[in-house]
């Protein structure tokens, strides 16, 4: 070996050992924790320590252990700030700017981030820290989550020991598909036991730092602490949600006055500040390029114009979403706590941001179930209001209105997704470390970016980023350390920043900023007609003020720099395409594409993404079973969940079928006839028949037939969706409905029980089970 200092003889006798080549490394002694706390589509002006409505006590306990950066931004979307927070590296860099679900073949939007692009989780695993991630992940393409992937770009892939979330955008709080390190497993409660995801998060982080810390205590971890909360659905106990009743009653236009003053007072923003108007583009007179209208997607409908019963919606959206926050701060205090309680809390560097900005996809209504915008649906206020009692609760999929979002995110314009504004790129950014940094409850003014929070941490930690990391010769990391500013609130900020996302253009640089008037997602294209705007930041915080036309030279300046840096970082090309023809678009799936496809009892659920894609056309789902006893009942095959899905079960000694239409209509298909005791293949069979007429339920109408054996039982029409159930939340299952219940008629998974499923075969070959029954039956080697 070739560091081996020690000496080899014959016999082991007359040898001396050197341990030093065979030792893993180790921290430097005194070396501090690291805790990164990534909160979910919470806006700038949410919580209380950055002068919003929420009560968050463990985020101002955060913040009075440190400092707050009022001028801290984001890229305005999940998985590309959250690519930039692990590497350093712009989001484009890290072929990341866009959703981890929606990748595309190009460099700057593959979302298979580089491993020459390392982990900070990587390097500190290497400097002799334990590495963990908890909550959600959103660094993996989504045809790469299910168990026959390749799991490189899993967390234990990139640097992680351990780790237990889920690995997708998005989860159900009282259903999620739950990953612990590269298997997937079931919650250990359902929500009538009294389960939430965000107990069980604390619980998990708690507990990956108390086995270690029991072995060898003095050896410092990195957390990576990725919160489920605020992202939809906006999912919460109701007596959270009910401590909320009375504060936001004036509307979301009305909060804003105050939660500007509050942030003056905290010193968050200059007193000279101004809100920023409602709808600054968005009214109906202004089009896009050759004429397209603006999406009323990206609209704020104004307080006043609203019907009472509007009203009585939205605020309960609201309150839902403020005790939704409140209760995971709350839980999140468990970990400060322990950590307290261990006599840790002084020695962690604790870094708290938001990912993005408050998110618009409720759109100007909000919605009960948030997965019709991605299946290009509007939700009229008629359909939420049937459920108002039901929001926050396990049969909701709920998601606030585009006034909220704004409202939250005082005093900026717009929201989430919006990368040329301060409403989906300015957001909250707390760090505390009691023994390291002497500041306690101090605001930092300086310019700086998700992007520099990696290069910060290695000052910090003294630590040197290596040239080649696992083989992989490293780029360089394209953020820049503001540890300085930590003790020295005079220390500059960062000149220059880029951001390109979906279909928008921004650039930042001493002060001012540049950005072009097109929303994203929303199909325009034609970049040559966008109108770029020009904003002096350092006088005009909040964006009130375009003043483009006074600074010609500087617009035009500014635009070559952002040409220049998209070349550099990938910027290119531009994708404006909507959210569902981003679903929808061509893309390697997870699994090979073949005509029949198999699922057996008892395996883990398939993720959307690898496993048939029933939209657009004819299917057949049969089930090989013995039925065992006249009693036999349960989910035969199940797809999907409350927010829309289909499943084959057995009721009341009746074969069922039911399909959950994106959330809002169930259709429902019975057998005339019991199930007796046997060997028996039970099917359904939708035979396409072309688009639905109807607007408002867009998608594939059909008859769907039920079979048992060679003989049809049942009958109907139904419609199927247009787009995906959920990507990779409520994945396929068999022998039970995973996550969250397709439909009401039966409670949580009802596992099948009295008979055996041998397997299910899901035929999407277009061939007609009557024309091939005998085969099916062959399949199961059923006589």
């Amino acid at each position: 070996m070739k560091n081996f200092k020690g000496k080899i003889a014959l016999d082991i006798r007359d040898s001396k050992p050197d341990w030093a080549p065979f030792m893993a490394p180790r921290a430097r002694e005194g070396a501090p924790n690291v805790l990164v706390i990534a909160w979910d589509d919470v806006g700038y002006g949410t919580m209380e320590c950055f002068g919003g409505p929420v009560k968050t006590p463990t985020m101002s306990r955060i913040a009075d252990m440190g400092v707050k950066y009022s001028n801290f931004h984001t890229t305005a979307l999940c998985s590309p700030t959250r690519a930039s927070l692990m590497t350093g590296r712009n989001a484009t860099s890290n072929g990341m700017a866009t959703i981890a679900e929606f990748s595309a073949g190009f460099p700057g939007i593959s979302t298979r981030i580089p491993f020459e692009n390392g982990f900070i989780s990587e390097v500190l695993a290497e400097h002799g820290y334990n590495t963990y991630c908890v909550g959600k992940w959103h660094l993996t393409p989504g045809e790469e989550t299910s168990m026959a992937s390749y799991k490189g770009r899993w967390p234990l892939g990139r640097g992680f020991e351990r780790f237990y979330g889920f690995l997708g955008g998005e989860s159900s709080c009282w259903y999620p598909d739950l990953v612990h390190d590269n298997h997937s497993v079931e919650p250990p409660a359902t929500p009538e036991e009294g389960y939430h995801i965000a107990n069980d998060l604390s619980d998990q982080a708690i507990r990956f730092i108390r086995d270690a810390k029991a072995v060898e205590p003095d050896k410092p971890f990195f957390m990576y602490m990725s919160l489920d909360a605020a992202h939809s659905p906006h999912h919460v106990f109701k007596e959270w949600a009910d401590r909320y009743k009375g504060v936001f009653d004036e509307g979301y236009e009305a909060i804003r006055p105050a939660i500007l003053r509050r942030q003056k007072e905290l010193g968050l923003l200059p007193e000279d500040t101004e809100l920023s108007p409602i709808n600054p583009h968005g009214e109906p007179e202004v089009t896009g390029p050759d004429g397209q209208p603006w999406p009323g997607l990206d609209v704020v409908r104004p307080w006043d114009t609203l019907g009472g019963d509007e009203q009585r919606l939205f605020i309960r959206m609201a309150e839902v979403f403020a005790g939704y926050v409140s209760y995971s701060d709350d839980q999140l205090g468990r970990v400060i706590d322990f950590l307290d309680t261990m006599g840790e809390l002084d020695n962690t560097i604790i870094v708290a941001v938001s990912d993005n900005g408050g998110s618009g996809e409720g759109g100007p209504n909000g919605t009960f179930n948030e997965w019709r915008f991605f299946n290009g649906l509007p939700t009229p206020t008629e359909l939420s209001l049937r459920h108002i009692d039901e929001l926050g609760g396990p049969t909701s999929y709920n998601h606030y209105n585009t006034g909220w979002a704004w409202a939250f995110d005082t005093p900026f314009p717009y929201w989430k997704r919006w990368a040329g504004y301060e409403g989906g790129v300015a957001d909250m950014c707390l760090i505390s470390w009691p023994a390291g940094i002497a500041a306690r409850g101090e605001v930092r003014e300086q310019y700086i970016h998700a992007v520099d929070i990696v290069p910060t941490l290695y000052d910090l930690l003294d630590i040197e980023p290596p040239a080649v990391l696992k083989g992989y010769p490293q780029n360089p990391i394209e953020g820049e350390s503001f540890a300085a500013s930590l003790t020295d609130p005079t220390a500059p900020g960062k000149d220059t920043q880029f951001y390109a996302m979906l279909g928008q253009r921004s650039i930042y640089h001493d002060g001012w900023l540049a950005c072009t008037v097109h929303p994203p997602l929303s199909g325009w294209g034609k970049y040559e007609h966008d109108r770029w705007e020009l904003y002096n930041l350092k006088a005009d915080r909040a964006q009130s003020h375009d003043i483009a036309a006074d600074h010609p030279a500087r617009l035009e300046a500014l635009k070559s720099l952002w040409y220049y840096y998209a070349g550099r970082y990938n910027g290119l090309p531009l994708d404006d395409r909507t959210a569902l023809e981003q679903t929808l678009a061509e893309r390697p799936h997870g699994t090979p594409p073949r005509d029949r496809y198999i699922y057996y009892p008892d395996c883990s659920p398939v993720p959307e993404q690898s496993g048939v894609v029933i939209s657009g056309r004819s299917y057949t789902l049969s089930a090989g079973v013995d039925i065992q006893s006249a009693d036999a009942q349960g989910v035969l095959y199940a797809h999907g969940g409350v927010a829309g899905g289909h499943s084959l079960y057995i009721k009341d000694r009746r074969l069922r079928y039911a399909f959950n239409w994106v959330g809002t209509h169930l259709q429902n298909v019975e057998s005339d006839r019991d199930i007796t005791p046997g060997r028996h293949v039970l099917t359904a069979e939708f035979t396409a028949k072309g688009r639905s007429a109807d607007p408002a339920m867009p998608g594939t109408i059909g008859a769907l037939t039920l079979y048992i054996d060679d003989q049809p039982v049942g009958s109907g029409e139904i419609t199927t969706q247009p787009g995906y159930f959920c990507v990779v939340g409520d994945g396929i299952c068999v022998g039970r409905d995973g996550a969250s219940p397709v439909t009401p008629d039966y409670q949580g998974s009802f596992p099948f029980t009295g008979g055996v499923i041998d397997k299910v075969v899901v035929d999407v070959s277009g061939e007609r089970y009557v024309d091939h029954e005998a085969q099916v039956r062959g399949w199961f080697a059923i006589d």
